[in-house]
C-alpha cells in the first residue's frame, strides 16, 4: 500500500505530461520550426533586459518568503544565507517538481546547520507554501474583479457575475485571515492542516510580498511577447496564474507541456510561435539557468560539509 502511495504522484505527473504534449501537438501542428526561431530572434534587447529584471524580482520575493517564515519563528539568520538557500530551494523544486518535498529536503540540510529543529523547518516550509498560496489567491481575486471576462478564455460558459463573486469571496477569506491574526485567534485545525496565525505585522508583509514573485514571473513572459496583439499585463498575469496553478497540480516536472498548452489555448490573438518563444525564454530564465546554478551551490555546499566532517574525524572530533 505504501509503495502505491509513493508511485501515485509520479504517475499523475507523467500522465499530465503525456496529455499536455498530446494537446500541444494539435495546437502546434501547423507551426514550422523556422517560424518559432523567427519569433525567438524577434525578441528585442529591451524585452530580454526587462525579462531578466523580472526574474531577479521573482527570486528576490522568494527569498523574502523564507525571511518572513524565520521572523515568524523568531529566528535570526544572515540575509545572504537566506537568499542562497531560498534561491537553491526554488530553483530545484520548480524544475524537478514536487516542490513541497524537494524544498523540504534542501531546506532541512541548510537550516539544520543553522540550529533549526526538524519541527521548525517543517513550519518554515508550510509557511512559505502558504505565503505562495496567499499571493496566488490575492492576485486571482484582483484579476477576477478588474477583468472578469478573462475566464471566458478558459470556459466561455462561466458568467462574469460569478467571476466577480468568486473574487469577493477570495478577498473575504484573506480579510478573515488578517482578522484572525489581529484577534490572536487559536490555530485553525482541519483534517488536512493546521493554520497558526502569524503576528499582524507579518501577515501584512505577506500580503505585500506574496504577489510580487508571481508578478515578476508573469513579467518574464509579458516582456518576451511581441507588442502586436499583446492583450496587456493583466491578461497575461491571469493566464499565468491559471497555467502555473495547473502545472503545480499536475506534478509534472517544471510543468512541462501543461504551461505551454494553457498559454497557447488562452491567447488565440497571438501567433503560437510567439507564445512558445516567450515560454522558452521563461523556462530559460526562471527554470533552467537557476537550476544549473542551484546544482552547483548544492554540490559545493555538500562538498564543504564533507570536508569539514572528514577534518573533524581526522582531528579526533565527532562530526556534527
Amino acid at each position: 500500500m505504501h509503495s502505491i502511495k509513493r508511485a501515485f504522484w509520479p504517475v499523475v505527473g507523467f500522465l499530465a505530461i503525456g496529455f499536455s504534449l498530446y494537446g500541444l501537438y494539435f495546437e502546434l501542428r501547423d507551426m514550422s520550426f523556422h517560424a518559432f526561431m523567427d519569433s525567438l530572434r524577434a525578441v528585442s534587447a529591451k524585452g530580454w533586459i526587462l525579462a531578466i529584471l523580472s526574474t531577479l524580482l521573482a527570486y528576490a520575493a522568494l527569498a523574502a518568503y523564507d525571511h518572513l517564515a524565520l521572523a515568524h519563528l523568531g529566528r535570526r539568520i544572515s540575509l545572504g544565507f537566506i537568499t542562497v538557500c531560498s534561491f537553491t530551494t526554488y530553483a530545484l523544486s520548480h524544475t524537478i517538481g514536487a516542490s513541497v518535498l524537494s524544498g523540504a529536503v534542501v531546506r532541512y540540510r541548510a537550516y539544520q546547520a543553522k540550529g533549526l529543529s526538524p519541527s521548525e523547518i517543517g513550519v518554515l516550509v508550510a509557511f512559505c507554501s502558504f505565503t505562495f498560496a496567499l499571493g496566488t489567491l490575492m492576485l486571482a481575486a484582483f484579476v477576477l474583479l478588474i477583468s472578469p471576462e478573462l475566464v471566458e478564455r478558459f470556459a466561455d460558459v462561466i458568467p462574469t457575475g460569478l467571476s466577480r463573486t468568486t473574487g469577493v469571496v477570495i478577498l473575504a477569506f484573506l480579510l478573515l485571515y488578517l482578522l484572525g491574526s489581529v484577534l490572536r485567534l487559536p490555530p485553525l485545525k482541519t483534517r488536512w492542516f493546521q493554520l497558526h496565525y502569524p503576528r499582524p505585522g507579518i501577515v501584512l508583509r505577506q500580503f505585500v510580498i506574496a504577489p510580487i514573485e508571481l508578478i515578476g514571473a508573469a513579467g518574464i513572459i509579458y516582456f518576451a511577447l511581441p507588442e502586436a496583439g499583446n492583450p496587456g499585463f493583466l491578461v497575461i498575469l491571469g493566464v499565468f496564474l491559471a497555467s502555473f496553478s495547473a502545472a503545480l497540480l499536475s506534478h509534472a516536472p517544471g510543468g512541462i507541456g501543461v504551461l505551454e498548452l494553457v498559454f497557447i489555448a488562452a491567447l488565440p490573438e497571438i501567433p503560437a510561435a510567439d507564445v512558445l518563444a516567450a515560454l522558452v525564454i521563461f523556462r530559460l530564465l526562471y527554470l533552467l539557468i537557476p537550476f544549473f546554478i542551484a546544482l552547483g551551490v548544492v554540490i559545493g555546499y555538500e562538498r564543504s560539509r564533507y570536508v569539514a566532517e572528514q577534518n573533524g574525524i581526522s582531528g579526533g572530533q565527532t562530526p556534527p
